[in-house]
């Protein structure tokens, strides 16, 4: 499977929502791709839930997602149709987010646009290499070809993070002090995180935390509180706390926030350089699990 992320682009819109924009050319009639985007049969080939939908503006969708086991029934999203123009556009809300998708000519082919709409942007890579994988599928569909392309080993993913510059951390004012924070989706769930993390040692409140969870330069006090394999809070320096938190993200893994809080005086940006390369080192780690 290629790794290589495609040339996305990664928007905020005024109001703080991100945009995800995705353009592929199809070597198909725009009414083939058309019929690929909008009946079922076809949908369920290429797209991640089983979809129902009334192709009208207004119109109501399900989509039910597959479940943990052979025939089990995953759980289910609605959404309404916002834009049902033949062949041109298939417009819909999921959820809380909003996708769009535009077909056009193109020579002898077509070109697809997707917009996704959605205001988790940690989770942009998540959506973006599952978009990929996608289309891809619906390429082949089209083609006559079997439609399947595989799961993501992460890589495709990281690739994505790196390309829209996920991996930064902010700096944050709090009361009394200051703050870096590092929220980060990872492509591997809490437990093997958390395994990675600790090396094979439990951490203990009182005693002093395990390795994995610091980063070179930061001072490592004792463990303050943990619930493993969810989150961990120690101490460093006179007043500062540094926090784990792994949540439920994306599905694609769990979803690591990282924060260390500190005085005033607090050297953030220092601070911010540590954890970012240990926050990547463990990705690595993680892609390689």
């Amino acid at each position: 499977m290629n790794t290589t992320p495609w040339p996305d682009s990664l928007t905020t819109t005024a109001d703080g929502r991100s945009v995800l924009r995705m353009e592929r050319r199809l070597p198909h009639p725009p009414e083939r791709v058309w019929a690929a985007l909008t009946e079922p049969a076809s949908l369920g080939q290429w797209f991640p839930a089983e979809v129902s939908v009334e192709p009208r503006p207004g119109g109501a969708m399900t989509f039910r997602f597959p479940g943990p086991g052979p025939g089990a029934e995953g759980p289910r999203m609605t959404g309404e149709v916002t834009g049902f123009d033949a062949p041109r556009l298939f417009a819909y809300t999921w959820g809380s987010e909003h996708l769009s998708w535009t077909v056009t000519p193109d020579a002898d082919g077509s070109s697809l646009t997707l917009v996704h709409t959605f205001d988790d942007r940690a989770g942009a890579a998540s959506f973006a290499s599952g978009w990929q994988l996608c289309v891809t599928a619906l390429g082949r569909l089209l083609d006559g070809e079997p439609g399947a392309v595989g799961r993501d080993t992460g890589e495709l993913h990281e690739s994505y993070v790196h390309r829209f510059d996920l991996e930064r951390g902010v700096t944050e004012t709090v009361p009394g002090g200051r703050r870096v924070r590092f929220e980060r989706q990872l492509v591997r769930p809490a437990e093997t995180v958390w395994e990675i993390l600790s090396a094979g040692i439990e951490p203990v409140a009182g005693l002093p935390v395990p390795e994995g969870f610091t980063a070179e330069k930061v001072p490592a006090g004792p463990v303050r509180e943990v619930r493993a394999p969810r989150s961990l809070t120690y101490t460093w320096g006179a007043d500062g706390t540094v926090d784990w938190e792994l949540t439920g993200g994306t599905g694609h893994g769990a979803r690591l926030v990282l924060t260390q809080t500190g005085p005033e005086d607090f050297d953030t940006a220092a601070a911010s350089a540590a954890w970012q390369t240990r926050i990547e080192e463990l990705a690595a780690r993680l892609v390689e699990a």
